[in-house]
């Protein structure tokens, strides 16, 4: 098994880059997608409402 920092070591920056977009595309999904009491306003998973 490799040690941690090998495999850090081993991501590229595009890798990264597609990660983050990837995670941003998943949630607009998730909240365009499930209804409000999961992903909208008070949801408990996704939580979209504007608090101070």
């Amino acid at each position: 098994m490799q040690p941690i920092a090998e495999m850090i070591a081993g991501i590229t920056l595009g890798e990264l880059v597609l990660a983050g977009l990837a995670i941003a595309l998943a949630r607009d999904a998730a909240v365009a997608l499930l209804p409000d009491r999961i992903a909208g306003p008070g949801g408990w998973l996704i939580d979209t409402s504007r608090r101070g």
